[in-house]
């Protein structure tokens, strides 16, 4: 990057920050504020930048984020809270998620069969699936949303991500069999990665975050190091999962669930950690997005890259949830609601980036322009209304069942980049 690359880069970080405060309680978020602001310095607009996708320091910016957000999104999730109180997302993870990408993928081959192989839109499903509760903060953490309600949307979006990874990279192998190396080398190399990332992720999340809660407790340890440690455990994680033939994201994501439930002493600080440094590198995935990914989509999209976006918003989330849900007592009202709020983002960009890396498809186009329209639709329908949805939901499901199931206590869990709320 050139140094007028890194002034826009400040003036971005700089100016959205003097207004952040104003802008907090607005329908204006951060994700659409850094997209539209890549997008405007992009080639699109005023052209004052210009990056391949290809271009090395993305992909490392794309692998830096990817590798904090499901380390730091894992270490939220208390899985015994999670066991003992939190029916709904277990609901959503177990049965919502499944459908939703069997569904994303019949939709896609009827939709965009004519530029995907079966396996190809099968991908395109599983990095659609992943939710992300950041883009409709003012709904995990609005006082106005049920705590069980929110915390449900809150832990789907920490724990799906991480499950989803490991099948993407199994549809992916499918879908690279054709190439070299066949049937076999891809079934060991998926094998490996699948065995060796989990086993070096628990072992680091659990030693290193022994390590770091006893330094902490007895002196050793600064509260500035402690919070710089979810950097470095998960960066350990993911190279020594590498070094060995394993999957590092994988390795990240079980070593943020490891610490998370063996260590939770050392938690607040890595969340300390990723509401600063970690937002920001989310931040710039965002401008990214905005300036790279958007104008190249843009060129190849059309009615049914907007079809498939609206029904993956839609449809595509909204029926597995409505099924996955069933029982549990809950208002219509309350299913539309969670339905809707599914909204994609930073793992969806994230793995477009590493698919587009790490495998060579015939369809990788038309899975970026899919993909990209999707979060982009994503970004701007669910953060201009999560604030208005969350004050109408509240007093829908005030008046309609103050005392119904949305209402049972749980527990809070924390979540991505707390703001102050109603």
């Amino acid at each position: 990057m050139q140094t007028v690359g890194f002034v826009l880069v400040a003036l971005g970080i700089l100016g959205f920050g003097v207004v952040s405060g104003r802008l907090q309680r607005s329908v204006i978020t951060p994700p659409m504020v850094f997209t539209a602001y890549g997008f405007l310095i992009g080639p699109s607009l005023l052209g004052l930048q210009s990056f391949s996708i290809d271009t090395p320091w993305i992909h490392g910016l794309a692998e830096l984020a990817l590798i904090l957000v499901l380390f730091t999104d894992a270490s939220r999730i208390d899985l015994r809270v999670l066991q003992r109180e939190h029916d709904i997302p277990v609901r959503l993870l177990v049965i919502g998620l499944p459908l939703t990408i069997v569904l994303g993928t019949l939709l896609a081959v009827g939709i965009l069969g004519a530029h995907l192989e079966f396996w190809e839109a099968a991908a395109l499903a599983v990095l659609l699936a992943p939710t992300d509760a950041a883009l409709g903060q003012a709904v995990v953490s609005s006082k106005l949303v049920p705590v069980r309600i929110r915390q449900a949307l809150n832990v789907e979006s920490g724990l799906n991500d991480g499950i989803v990874l490991p099948v993407l990279l199994l549809v992916l192998s499918f879908a690279g069999m054709a190439d070299e190396g066949g049937a076999g080398y891809w079934g060991r190399f998926v094998a490996l990665q699948l065995i060796l990332g989990p086993l070096v992720g628990v072992a680091v999340g659990y030693l290193g975050g022994r390590v770091v809660a006893w330094c902490g407790e007895n002196g050793w340890m600064t509260h500035t190091f402690q919070d710089l440690s979810a950097l470095g455990l998960s960066l350990l994680a993911f190279a020594g999962a590498e070094l060995i033939g394993g999957n590092g994201f994988i390795a990240a994501f079980t070593a943020g669930i490891t610490i998370g439930n063996c260590c939770r002493s050392v938690c607040s600080c890595l969340y300390e950690f990723a509401e600063a440094e970690g937002q920001l590198l989310t931040l710039l995935i965002f401008m990214v997005f905005g300036l790279v990914m958007v104008p190249l989509a843009l060129e190849h999209v059309g009615w049914q890259f907007l079809a498939y976006a609206v029904l993956s918003l839609t449809i595509i989330r909204m029926l597995p949830v409505a099924l996955s849900v069933i029982g549990l007592g809950l208002q219509p009202a309350t299913t539309v609601f969670v339905g809707w709020f599914g909204p994609r983002g930073i793992a969806s960009i994230l793995f477009v980036l590493l698919v587009i890396e790490e495998f060579d498809l015939a369809g990788e186009e038309t899975i970026l322009a899919a993909a990209v329209t999707t979060v982009l639709l994503s970004v701007l329908a669910h953060g201009l209304s999560a604030f208005p949805a969350s004050k109408w939901y509240s007093e829908h499901i005030t008046t309609r069942a103050p005392e119904g199931g949305e209402h049972l206590p749980v527990s809070d869990l924390p979540v991505r980049l707390p703001m102050p709320s109603e």
